[in-house]
């Protein structure tokens, strides 16, 4: 999927954004049918865990889908590369047998190849590649490369990218757990999403350009902390802004001192944990912190506590739509960069891709 030539700053980013629910269509399709992911298949080993590798947002990719792996009873963790190769025996234990799995859009990235070498050579573990490029050097250091072509993208941030490889990882776990009813529910999961592309950016944008903040904060728990920790980052890249993390309830520990008019707060809220997260939001609501809500279901409580709800309503179970909460905090960090003057398609001081001289 080739974006045409735009020039419009930040028009790149938003294409590819809005692209979404097709391009997770037709990746979940080539993927289903693809040789590719019956070899990961093999690789295959009882009782060992899994372990997502990445960095940046393929890092947060790498929390969003071991939470799912997780879920389907397939043990497993995320570790960012630099951790995993300046502290490996903090994640590979003598005994343990492990299926590491290599997060990396371009498959260019200095940090990941090297780990992914580390796995191989030094530890003898066959490691899965994920990405969305072809023929790139970190094929070649893994055993088993699954590739998204479809989801590449022409921007320095990743957006489609970040949540079509997202759905394939959820879809290979889907497949080794035997969990066919999930794997049914990724693929209709697109289908669901596209419409709420039709009207939701135009009220979003419109809230954006509305109200200007100085600190921005993300809370989630369990399957959306991945999530919200990319949505944090979105921002931070798109438009130069400050932007932190938290777990939703760890908020009240410390960091709701900074809730305030000129703070939004961001609420992605989980079935399982929307309880305990609408008492949270109703508290800082009180403190007079901006409240933006993100939520599969939006009560009347949460409306009156947010000033600002995107109710998702998808049919798809907890677990299945992560993805769908993550384009929304790409959506605001696009269109808060426009509104500070920026071009959100090349952030300052970034580049595509992360690569190292040796010896670095």
């Amino acid at each position: 999927m080739k974006s045409e030539a735009i020039t419009e700053p930040g028009q790149h980013t938003l294409s590819e954004i809005f692209s979404q629910p097709q391009c997770w269509s037709a990746c979940l399709s080539q993927l289903a049918t693809s040789a590719e992911l019956r070899a990961a298949i093999q690789l295959l080993r009882p009782g060992a865990d899994w372990i997502f590798v990445g960095c940046g947002t393929s890092y947060y990719l790498a929390q969003a889908a071991a939470s799912s792996f997780n879920h389907l009873k397939l043990p497993a963790r995320a570790i960012p590369a630099s951790d995993l190769l300046m502290y490996p025996a903090l994640t590979l234990h003598p005994g343990r047998d492990y299926i590491p799995v290599v997060i990396s859009r371009s498959g260019r990235t200095s940090e990941a190849i090297r780990a992914a070498q580390m796995l191989e050579k030094e530890h003898n573990l066959r490691t899965i590649v994920i990405t969305c490029a072809d023929g790139q050097p970190l094929e070649p250091s893994c055993s088993a490369t699954l590739k998204l072509l479809d989801a590449d993208e022409q921007s320095t941030v990743m957006t489609r990218s970040f949540t079509s490889m997202l759905l394939g990882l959820q879809y290979l776990g889907a497949t080794v757990s035997g969990n066919d009813a999930f794997r049914r529910a990724l693929t209709a999961l697109p289908q669901q999403v596209e419409p709420l592309l039709k009207d939701v950016p135009q009220r979003l944008r419109l809230f954006v350009e509305s109200r200007s903040f100085s600190d921005f904060v993300f809370l989630a728990q369990g399957p959306l902390f991945g999530i919200a920790s990319e949505c944090m980052l979105k921002v931070t890249e798109s438009s130069r802004s400050y932007a932190q993390v938290f777990h939703s309830l760890e908020f009240r520990h410390g960091p709701k001192s900074i809730a305030g008019s000129e703070t939004l707060i961001t609420f992605l809220m989980s079935e399982t944990s929307y309880d305990a997260e609408l008492e949270l939001l109703e508290e800082m609501k009180a403190l007079g912190a901006a409240t933006l809500v993100i939520a599969n279901r939006v009560d009347s409580r949460a409306q009156r506590a947010s000033d600002f709800a995107i109710e998702l309503g998808l049919q798809s179970p907890e677990y299945v739509r992560p993805a769908a909460f993550a384009i929304w905090g790409q959506l605001y960090g696009v269109y808060y960069g426009l509104k500070k003057g920026l071009n959100p398609d090349s952030p300052k001081n970034l580049t595509r891709v992360v690569e190292l001289a040796d010896g670095r």
